[in-house]
């Protein structure tokens, strides 16, 4: 069954919620994450808040498509399913631009029992949980890099109702995936 995430309005930066923008959160230690392909600190897109832990997920902001930041695998983007508990906001980088870091905005992202956009009235649609991907162009399932099966889909993310502060796909939206067994997760998204 999939479930809406609706923008729930502001929050802090630091809610431990499913939410867009703000600092992800993290366990003591955790380092921000950085680009495969040009070694620049990652911006922070989203925390989603699942039964397995909080899905943290992250996108190349530096050079908009010479990163591959739309590839599961190719280094742009990161997906990080963490433990739940425990978790403090990830230190941002030395040196580090706030405004490639963080969305803008920081927006709640709350389930909602309503199953589509056209039930929810007045209340932009951020995404989805669970069910089956709505796929823009064709299947994009990634296998998992540990055990090599299909990774099962978890969220799916459009890039919200203010272009200034939202996630960039392109006009498109994302895909977050987790493997069950191996806890490995992926992102990519399709315009």
């Amino acid at each position: 069954m999939t479930t809406l995430l609706l923008d729930g309005g502001p929050v802090a930066p630091d809610a431990p919620v499913s939410r867009t923008g703000g600092v992800p959160l993290g366990p003591a230690g955790t380092v921000w994450p950085v680009c495969r392909a040009c070694r620049g600190p990652l911006q922070f897109l989203a925390q989603i808040v699942l039964d397995a832990g909080v899905l943290a997920l992250f996108m190349c902001a530096h050079r908009p498509g010479g990163c591959e930041q739309w590839s599961p695998s190719a280094g742009g983007n990161l997906a990080l399913l963490l433990p739940a508990g425990a978790l403090v906001p990830v230190p941002v980088p030395r040196g580090a631009d706030p405004e490639v870091l963080g969305l803008g905005a920081v927006r709640a992202a709350v389930p909602s029992a309503a199953t589509s956009a056209a039930a929810v009235e007045g209340r932009a649609v951020l995404g989805s949980l669970g069910g089956e991907p709505e796929w823009l162009q064709y299947d994009e399932t990634p296998d998992c890099p540990a055990c090599a099966r299909p990774m099962g889909f978890v969220a799916g993310l459009r890039e919200g109702p203010d272009p200034v502060t939202a996630m960039n796909f392109g006009s498109g939206q994302a895909y977050a995936h987790v493997c069950g067994g191996c806890g490995a997760a992926a992102l990519l998204w399709q315009c």
